[in-house]
């Protein structure tokens, strides 16, 4: 009779578990994480240790000699700077408030209802996208200035929804399909009108789709520069994109000031991103489960 202790060792005793990292690979990855962060972070840093630098050392990689916030302050008292940000945040708060309405009416009436022309809305919509700007600015400059919207916020809010909305109504129907018919038949069964079950009942399950759509709109209108410098003249109309220009001509740039603008510019768009951060990631995979 033969015993255990002769059987041969399991060969699967020395054998590293399904899903873990051998030293070099772990090492390997984390370097990799490492530098893909620096490049990341570099050209922000830069342009923030630029902004605290003084004139004659712009240009330079001595970044700590001599800080200073002049910049910021010339900024703010020599330039027209306020007013165009207070003309962008308009113009980005109004493109977002109405770009987040009509995508998510348009997307939610192509997800629920069939009507005559839907499918070749979708295409009009999709197609849409796929003009660049180099094409478009002729037409739309043509067709604001015959409205009489030109150097107008009216315009450029106009000008920005052709923009978002397209995009941002696929993304909501795509995520309207993923929330569930019988939630509509409920508020139809509890006498609510369309409107009223969109309004009351499918539009608080829809946050993570807004959130993507707000924040697609608020950058669509905040940073973008080819419009804003074309449909705008005058310090009291520009927006950030065209007042910065103001800082670089043939003869040169003024990097502080420039630099002091661009982190002050970037505080916006940084406080959207952090109020929207937690729905962007379910609000993007959820509208793009379906088409």
């Amino acid at each position: 009779m033969t015993t255990a202790s002769n059987a041969p060792a399991p060969a699967s005793a020395n054998v590293p578990l399904r899903g873990r990292r051998s030293p070099l690979a772990s090492a390997g990855l984390h370097v990799t994480l490492v530098v893909a962060s620096v490049i990341a972070v570099f050209p922000v840093l830069w342009v923030l240790l630029t902004s605290l630098k003084p004139a004659a050392y712009a240009t330079s990689t001595d970044f700590f000699k001599d800080t200073t916030f002049e910049n910021y302050t010339n900024l703010l008292r020599d330039t027209p700077f306020l007013t165009w940000f207070g003309n962008s945040l308009l113009v980005a708060g109004l493109s977002t408030v109405l770009g987040v309405f009509v995508a998510a009416t348009t997307g939610y009436a192509v997800s629920r209802f069939r009507f005559p022309g839907k499918r070749g809305l979708m295409w009009t919509l999709l197609i849409t996208q796929m003009f660049p700007v180099a094409v478009l600015i002729v037409p739309i400059y043509n067709i604001m200035s015959s409205m009489g919207l030109l150097n107008q916020p009216a315009g450029l809010v106009i000008t920005y929804l052709t923009i978002s909305v397209p995009f941002c109504a696929w993304m909501m129907k795509g995520f309207f399909d993923t929330i569930p018919r019988e939630i509509d038949e409920s508020g139809q069964v509890d006498g609510l009108t369309p409107f009223g079950t969109f309004w009351r009942l499918i539009l608080p399950l829809a946050k993570p789709g807004i959130a993507v759509t707000a924040f697609y709109s608020f950058v669509t209108a905040w940073g973008e520069v080819a419009y804003a410098s074309a449909f705008m003249v005058g310090d009291e109309n520009m927006t950030l994109a065209g007042g910065l220009q103001k800082f670089v001509n043939q003869y040169g740039a003024q990097w502080g000031p420039m630099a002091a603008a661009s982190v002050l510019i970037a505080i916006p768009a940084a406080l959207v991103f952090l109020f929207a951060q937690r729905h962007l990631v379910t609000g993007v995979s959820a509208g793009a489960v379906k088409g």
